[in-house]
């Protein structure tokens, strides 16, 4: 890997903004191509980054400058570009989730081993200090050996503030894809691998309506379940409870907690960087903060590939294609009634030690 690692953005959509914020001055990356079906939207973003070049799709993939593509497009095309750009020998870091199906994840992971380069999948908001706090809290045995875990997001529908939310209601949208990665991430994070999933699933109703921008009151069809409570069998023996919908109004839950044998665990929302996690310990009368302890401090979306240009790779393609088969199992389960077994599994990375800004961003 070079210093700086030279990457080339492909995808400038909604996402990108945060990306950018993260890395454009981020001294171990630097941006040297932007690629867009639109390539007005990539020059205007590459005219804002020094050194940025604004390229078709094929001349980025063609680029000997770069040495990893950033895959920001929208899930249904996160395949096709990972697997372009792994034939044209690059790395590749994309937006959850790896793939939209699960043979295409591993196709994804297959070709990557086969041609020798690497791939890393978001969301890597699991190496900020909310959720690391959380994993190095479990790993000091703050709450003695873990039994079990429930993860919990719910909200009415993207709908109602996304100008264009048609796609998270198509093939590799709904709750499970879109909000699932954080929670499911974050659970392999602080209890490791999945053996085995059940599911049921539901959908509301067909049709919605746009609740927001210049399509407000139009309405576009819903061809995926939108409401979804699984389970995860641990390799580890715990068993989490999962559930996602775009059906619920508000919940009162939090995010994600998770008990053990000595103390019960309440773990920050898994789509920020921060957040505080809290102790309860058997005897005790109160909720305990934990002050951060472990994790990258003021981190953005885009600090697992600074992390895989250090060297670590904590956010992982291996973790992203277990992920995804836990999640198409799950919608599998939901389906069939029947329990999913998963086969593939990953190395368990290691805690992201507490990291000030100043360096990792120097």
């Amino acid at each position: 890997m070079g210093q700086p690692h030279r990457v080339g953005i492909i995808g400038v959509g909604f996402i990108s903004g945060q990306y950018l914020t993260t890395l454009a001055n981020q001294s171990s990356v630097r941006i040297v191509a932007i690629a867009d079906l639109d390539r007005a939207k990539a020059e205007e973003v590459a005219a804002g980054i020094e050194g940025a070049r604004a390229l078709d799709v094929a001349e980025l993939l063609a680029d000997p400058e770069v040495e990893t593509v950033l895959n920001l497009t929208i899930p249904g095309a996160h395949a096709e570009i990972a697997l372009a750009a792994l034939d044209a020998g690059k790395n590749v870091y994309g937006e959850k989730p790896l793939a939209v199906t699960l043979d295409d994840g591993r196709r994804i992971m297959e070709r990557a081993d086969a041609v020798g380069r690497f791939v890393g999948s978001a969301p890597d908001t699991v190496l900020g200090t909310g959720i690391q706090t959380a994993r190095k809290a479990i790993d000091d045995g703050l709450i003695g050996r873990p039994l079990a875990a429930v993860a919990t997001w719910v909200a009415p529908g993207h709908e109602l503030w996304h100008p264009n939310p048609d796609f998270y209601y198509q093939p590799g949208g709904g709750p499970v894809l879109d909000m699932g990665p954080y929670y499911i991430h974050s659970l392999l994070q602080l209890l490791g691998p999945v053996t085995a999933v059940v599911g049921l699933s539901s959908r509301s109703r067909d049709e919605r309506s746009i609740g927001s921008g210049p399509r407000e009151g139009e309405t576009f069809p819903v061809a995926v379940q939108s409401h979804l409570a699984g389970a995860l069998q641990h390799a580890s023996g715990a068993i989490s409870t999962v559930t996602v919908s775009f059906d619920a109004v508000r919940t009162t839950a939090a995010p994600i907690e998770v008990h053990g044998e000595t103390g019960s665990l309440s773990v920050p929302d898994p789509n920020m960087f921060e957040g505080e996690s809290a102790i309860f310990r058997l005897g005790g009368d109160a909720w305990e903060a934990l002050p951060p302890s472990a994790g990258y401090v003021d981190s953005g979306r885009g600090v697992g590939l600074v992390d895989f240009a250090a060297g670590h790779g904590r956010a992982s393609g291996a973790i992203g294609l277990h992920a995804l088969e836990i999640m198409t199992g799950l919608l599998e389960a939901a389906e069939s009634g029947t329990r999913v077994e998963i086969a593939s599994t990953f190395p368990t990375p290691d805690l992201v030690p507490l990291t000030a800004a100043e360096a990792w961003r120097d």
